[in-house]
């Protein structure tokens, strides 16, 4: 049993471009964000017309939290285009894409719809088996509402 850190616990979210969850991960408050690139990374499948699912993004947009040497190294690995600014103390400053990086509050709003689930917001749950799961049964929702949406005329 993991228990996450009450109230300070994290989710970590990967959305498409329309802001549909791909993928999300929770961690305990303290636990540095990134600690779960890796494994949220890994969780991400897109769904191809034909064929396999996609495991890979062509860009992927993040805050400076997730602008590391290591992070930067495993993007170019996978093909990944990197869309992170540098943080103010680090030495080698990489350039990046503004107009992507614009495109970074499609996250920030799905984060926000999440938020106004009750369960998730108040962080009723203390086990981390139980947030995540809420966390995914809200994704769920959130992806039938899109659908049934886009279904009508």
């Amino acid at each position: 049993m993991e228990f996450l850190g009450g109230t300070g616990s994290k989710l970590h979210l990967v959305t498409d471009g329309q802001g549909i969850p791909l993928a999300v991960e929770a961690s305990a408050g303290q636990a540095h964000e990134s600690q779960w690139f890796e494994p949220v990374m890994n969780a991400v499948r897109i769904k191809q017309p034909i064929g396999r699912p996609r495991t890979r993004p062509y860009a992927l947009a993040a805050d400076k939290a997730y602008s590391s040497k290591a992070i930067r190294d495993w993007l170019r690995q996978h093909k990944i285009e990197a869309v992170i600014p540098t943080k103010s103390n680090e030495r080698k400053k990489c350039a990046f894409d503004r107009e992507k990086y614009r495109q970074r509050n499609v996250v920030e709003r799905c984060i926000n719809w999440l938020k106004e689930a009750r369960r998730i917001a108040t962080r009723y749950e203390k086990m981390a088996v139980n947030f995540l799961a809420m966390a995914k049964l809200a994704i769920i929702r959130r992806c039938f509402r899109i659908l049934d949406s886009s279904d009508r005329p």
